[in-house]
């Protein structure tokens, strides 16, 4: 087979050059055109080691490298929480923290401000392949420190984002469109091995192909991780007909950005889509822009030159043309141990990442209902959860009294109540804070009650177990979880047939629990209409206040008083299941008003309503001004009332609004956001280089950074009022 070295072409038009590269021979194999190698090429081990190393155009790489770089310096303030620093760490605060390793603990704010600012360097030296290696280092070690900070925050894209930065600091990634490549001739536009791509790709395909796999569990199939998404139909109906593995590489993170907040993720994954094309498309793009703009657009008509990287066959020996060619041809290279080395270990990272998603049969520890640390088993989605109760209690190691904490105290986040590392850490950490209150050798106990895949809603951890003093380690399996009951399962389809047979007042909530325990449970007033029905097993319902006890089998429902407690305890010898159903009566009887509002508003604009209305009812006629917002005379429903029109009034023009308009809403909104971390960002290594200024200097300099587009504030007031908050 006829190779034409890539320098050789150089002396080619770049007609011919574009039609040798692109135009394969009849003699191509079908593989070679599919993978871009021969079956020969991976017949032993000299052969691997020689495609890994084979030369191949840097183009598409240094503009992926570009795009990452620029993307992450965005994620920076975005995701990774620079607008928002100062809130999310609360240097001196009493706050439970859940980073990976117990030894890591955030560093001063100021220092963490230092910490973002040399992660954002990094990022934009990505971008512009400035000191390159040194740029990928700064990003990758704050980044990673930042992310093992808090397992709170992970999720799988931003997992992938660290391992994609690890991956670039290895590489050849600023031999193309840098400014490495401008200081040093050497570099500039210098082939890259072939392992560059294959790394990156592999990686690309295993997020997609391992997601894929995971979507093939029952619950996806079948619908119920993603009911809590039926407010987006058109997407769910989409879901249902596809899934990852039959989507088209990059058009699942496409739909993604258009329904969910994703961040930065599906910018990302469009980012590697080039990596997918041949690696010199960007110099047949970038060559159809007009000439004047070639000085500042990426590389176009020079050929890559040898790089020591690489390794360069020896040319073929012929007369004539080959003669020639072969003359321009790099010098061949023979492999070193340097060759070997990255061959050997872009496999292992390969089967590494394969192996990664399956491997919780180690960290046993971390598994609960699902499996591991949620973010490097790309199972994004597959689990959709809600909490119906939440309950922890304490109890006073020396005097014995009990007591109960808010859900969440010490912290900002909700994540812990669903993992057992987490759990044993926030138990750890109110265990070191409650001391402070006069709480001597506290015991925590958890109460909660999960619902995964749309199931019933049962316990996740022993209530019983005090988990201060429990035993935890990420090797083995947590003694005090709680199994799920998968046997219980196909009651779901019987839950859809209950729930369609009620009203839209009525609610309904499924319980399953364990033989030897009980739910307490309050019924607030509002829940005028309250029953417990039996669906399976055996209860006795006890009305603390009446002290009396009621036995129900499958079938038999009782009342429940409202603004009382009742203990529901399972008495058979396997698990319980019940329902509540409920009316909410107060939200009821609001909205029969506001039905009566809304008829007595249209009759008075259309002039059918003659009788004059009266001081507290004028507000529907006249609006409601801030300043009457809490005026006594008007009628506290009313004002509820045109609160709550008001801002469906503002949403309905929210969502009517031009693309234009959303635009400048979006940007708009962005911008006081980066803005704001970069002013604080400036304070901070101001007071890092100087010291603190006054007290009232600071204090304006907060302020000023705090400043907020004039809509802001109005539409977080209004925010609240859809909701019903105001209860």
């Amino acid at each position: 087979r006829k190779i034409i070295p890539q320098t050789a072409a150089i002396k080619k038009s770049s007609k011919e050059n574009k039609q040798e590269v692109l135009a394969p021979s009849e003699q191509t194999s079908t593989m070679k055109r599919l993978f871009g190698f021969e079956k020969e090429d991976i017949s032993s081990w000299h052969r691997l080691v020689c495609l890994l190393s084979r030369p191949t155009d840097p183009a598409s790489l240094g503009i992926f490298r570009f795009l990452f770089g620029m993307l992450m310096a965005l994620d920076i303030t975005q995701e990774r929480g620079l607008s928002h620093l100062d809130y999310k760490y609360l240097d001196g605060a009493p706050v439970c923290r859940f980073p990976l390793f117990n030894f890591l603990k955030p560093l001063p704010m100021d220092w963490m401000f230092f910490v973002y600012f040399v992660m954002f360097l990094g990022a934009v030296g990505i971008m512009l392949g400035c000191f390159y290696r040194l740029a990928c280092l700064m990003f990758i070690s704050t980044y990673w420190y930042v992310f093992f900070l808090d397992k709170t925050t992970w999720n799988n894209h931003s997992y992938l984002y660290g391992l994609i930065g690890f991956q670039l600091s290895l590489m050849d990634a600023n031999r193309y469109w840098s400014l490495d490549g401008i200081r040093n001739p050497r570099k500039r536009n210098a082939h890259v091995p072939l392992w560059n791509y294959t790394m990156l790709r592999t990686q690309i395909f295993i997020v997609y192909f391992i997601a894929g796999v995971k979507k093939l569990d029952a619950d996806w199939v079948e619908g119920y991780s993603m009911k809590y998404l039926h407010h987006v139909c058109c997407y769910f109906s989409f879901a249902l007909f596809q899934t990852d593995l039959l989507f088209p590489l990059h058009e699942f993170p496409t739909s993604l950005s258009l329904f969910l907040s994703s961040g930065m993720f599906s910018y990302t994954m469009l980012a590697t889509s080039p990596l997918f094309c041949y690696p010199d498309w960007p110099r047949r793009f970038f060559g159809r822009f007009p000439e004047f703009l070639q000085p500042i657009l990426p590389f176009v008509s020079p050929a890559p030159i040898p790089s020591s990287s690489c390794v360069y066959p020896k040319p073929p020996s012929g007369s004539g043309e080959q003669q020639e060619e072969a003359h321009a041809a790099p010098k061949p290279t023979t492999l070193s141990f340097k060759h070997k080395f990255r061959a050997i270990f872009t496999i292992l990272y390969i089967m590494e990442q394969f192996f990664l998603p399956y491997s919780h049969f180690l960290t046993q520890g971390y598994n609960n209902w699902t499996n591991g640390l949620y973010g490097y088993s790309w199972d994004m989605m597959v689990h959709a959860r809600s909490h119906q109760h939440v309950k922890i209690t304490y109890r006073d190691g020396v005097t014995g009294e009990m007591g109960y904490l808010n859900p969440g105290v010490f912290t900002q986040s909700r994540r812990w109540k669903d993992h057992g590392d987490m759990l044993k850490q926030y138990a750890t950490c109110l265990s070191e804070n409650l001391p402070r209150f006069n709480i001597s050798e506290p015991e925590i106990y958890f109460d909660i009650w999960v619902s995964i895949n749309d199931r019933f809603q049962q316990r996740i951890f022993d209530p019983r177990v005090d988990l201060v003093k429990a035993d935890w380690s990420p090797f083995r399996p947590n003694s005090w979880l709680m199994p799920l009951l998968v046997d219980l399962s196909p009651w779901r389809t019987k839950f859809e047939e209950i729930e369609g047979s009620l009203d839209n007042q009525t609610e309904v909530v499924f319980i399953a629990d364990f033989p030897g325990l009980y739910l307490e449970n309050f019924v607030s007033e509002d829940l005028g209409n309250t029953s417990v029905q039996v669906l399976e097993g055996l209860v006795n319902v006890e009305i603390v206040d009446e002290k009396k006890n009621y036995s129900l089998q499958p079938g038999e429902k009782m009342q429940i008083p409202a603004g009382a407690y009742h203990k529901v305890y399972t008495v058979s010898e396997g698990p319980s299941c019940y329902m509540y159903i409920y009316v909410n009566t107060t939200e009821a009887e609001l909205q029969r008003n506001f039905t009566k509002l809304s008829e007595l508003q249209e009759k008075v604009r259309n002039g059918t309503e003659t009788e004059p209305l009266p001081p507290e009812l004028q507000p529907l006629v006249t609006g409601l001004d801030d300043q009457d917002s809490d005026h006594s005379v008007i009628d506290p429903v009313v004002r509820l009332f045109l609160k709550r029109q008001k801002r469906m009034q503002e949403v309905k023009k929210r969502r009517e609004a031009s693309m234009v308009e959303r635009f400048q809403r979006f940007a708009s909104k962005k911008y006081y956001s980066i803005r704001r971390g970069f002013l604080m960002t400036a304070i901070a290594l101001r007071n890092l280089a100087v010291g603190l200024p006054p007290l009232e200097q600071l204090t304006r300099e907060v302020a000023y950074a705090n400043m907020k587009e004039p809509e802001t504030d109005q539409d977080e007031r209004l925010k609240d009022e859809v909701g019903h908050g105001e209860l």
